[in-house]
């Protein structure tokens, strides 16, 4: 059974940007620049045949235009025992949009909703056992962070081995969004 969610992939320049901050907290587990990306719907361990079906119904998404974002600002996820460090992703109606309609086809197909509010973000560092007076310096030290504006020409349909998060994650299927008229999906080499 593949773990799949959804999700926008960064460019590879501001993927740099960020990969250029790694460093300064004791015991983060920082992500790959090669995986960093947006999370749009978590789906979870899926049986084969439930997987054919999503990646169909999520081909009908492709008739959305591209849009653009921006990620401004740092945060922490767990107050008390923080356990992710993330980049925030500027407020965007047209990625809520996408994210809700990620959101409506998994429940189409028999998928319990998801419990947790969307918030949009690109997870930079896992911590297990930092310092959190290290996690706030470094959070004051870069929550001035801007990206360059982005297109969001696409999303991917992500598989991930079992693991306690950060990748390596695969590309299932490549799904580009409407783009002067024009929309379709481009399908990657399985590796389920």
């Amino acid at each position: 059974m593949p773990r799949l969610f959804t999700g926008v992939e960064l460019p590879p320049d501001v993927g740099q940007d960020l990969a250029i901050m790694k460093g300064g907290i004791e015991g983060a587990r920082w992500i790959d620049p090669d995986n960093y990306h947006l999370t749009l719907r978590f789906i979870g361990d899926i049986p084969d045949r439930a997987a054919d079906e999503l990646t169909g119904e999520l081909q009908r998404v492709v008739a959305m235009p591209a849009f653009n974002i921006g990620l401004a600002g740092m945060g922490v996820f767990g107050t008390k025992k923080p356990h992710s460090l993330y980049v925030k992703v500027e407020e965007s109606p047209d990625l809520r949009r996408l994210q809700a309609i990620h959101e409506r086809v998994c429940q189409s197909l028999g998928m319990p909703p998801e419990q947790r509010k969307f918030t949009p973000h690109v997870t930079i560092a896992r911590l297990r056992g930092a310092i959190p007076r290290q996690v706030q310096a470094y959070v004051g030290a870069h929550n001035l962070y801007r990206s360059r504006i982005f297109d969001v020409s696409q999303f991917v349909l992500f598989s991930a081995r079992s693991s306690r998060g950060g990748g390596p994650y695969g590309r299932e299927e490549v799904y580009p969004l409407e783009q002067h008229g024009f929309g379709g999906t481009h399908k990657v080499a399985r590796t389920l």
